[in-house]
């Protein structure tokens, strides 16, 4: 099969590209600079250059396929709603092109405004009211009814490992600008977490398996206490672990204080029986506690 994959040399989309390249699949990678496309031919893959927001390069990319994984997204976190807007037009675009012929498309969404305070499981739906919405998962099902195959797989706040730019190290970043690792409360907020080569392989499966209208959940672990991810970071930082309050926090996380209050406990029990994927990478917390994560 070929696939085309936009985000391809990022964090997630690499290790979808590495994998699927090794069962046997040729790899059609989204690149937007000369670096990403060298990067996407020294594993394999040919190279579609274009970007995001290159509406006609994601159709060609998509027409040029037999089915489509989109992990890409601009992760500049400050300016989540408006990167969000930017995802809703390249799905829709890719969409347009696919509907009606069969081609399956993965898309990515995330658990993290899935029913806070209890298990988010496969069939729980994000509430309308949210307000930072992540509109990839609802744009791309919409879809299905005019034609499109079309499942989501959620991956939760943490997708970690090596070359980790998410919110892990936005954390330790704080930490380590403040003097102290915070943790709100009694930090008994959850966070589920994966290792980025775990994903590779679900990727894969959902585009090989995946039903029209899917949702799968990409979690390892069903949700770690912030407040142990503050006492690691602040013991390889050497500073204290301390409780703030939710005014507290509000100063010391500023815009980020939304997700370090995040209460996302995350089951995968339907994607692993559906699909047949069972994580094998290291947990959050030991993954967290190596040097390469500390390095300045």
């Amino acid at each position: 099969m070929r696939v085309f994959v936009t985000g391809a040399t990022g964090f997630v989309g690499s290790a979808v590209v590495q994998d699927l390249v090794q069962a046997g699949h040729r790899v059609l990678g989204l690149a937007r600079s000369d670096a990403s496309a060298a990067a996407l031919s020294a594993v394999g893959a040919d190279v579609h250059r274009g970007d995001l927001e290159d509406l006609d390069s994601l159709r060609s990319g998509a027409a040029a396929a037999d089915g489509v994984i989109h992990t890409g997204f601009i992760h500049d976190f400050s300016k989540f709603k408006e990167n969000c807007e930017i995802d809703r037009r390249a799905i829709a675009a890719m969409g347009e092109v696919l509907a009606g012929s069969g081609r399956h498309v993965v898309v990515t969404s995330g658990t993290g405004l899935l029913a806070p305070g209890s298990l988010a499981t496969e069939d729980t739906i994000a509430p309308s009211s949210s307000a930072i919405p992540r509109v990839s998962e609802q744009t791309a099902l919409a879809m299905v009814g005019d034609g499109l195959s079309a499942s989501v797989i959620r991956l939760p706040p943490s997708v970690h490992g090596d070359g980790d730019h998410g919110f892990v190290p936005i954390v330790i970043g704080m930490a380590r600008q403040k003097g102290v690792s915070a943790y709100i409360g009694e930090g008994l907020n959850h966070w589920p977490a994966v290792h980025r080569l775990d994903t590779g392989r679900l990727y894969r499966l959902a585009l090989e398996k995946g039903e029209a209208g899917a949702r799968y959940h990409g979690v390892a672990e069903e949700g770690i206490p912030f407040r142990e991810i503050a006492e690691v970071i602040g013991k390889r930082l050497g500073l204290p672990a301390v409780s703030m309050s939710p005014e507290e926090a509000a100063g010391h996380f500023g815009w980020f204080a939304h997700f370090a209050s995040i209460n996302n406990r995350s089951s995968s029990v339907q994607t692993r029986e559906v699909l047949g994927w069972q994580p094998t990478h290291p947990g959050l917390i030991a993954d967290l506690d190596r040097p390469i994560y500390f390095e300045a």
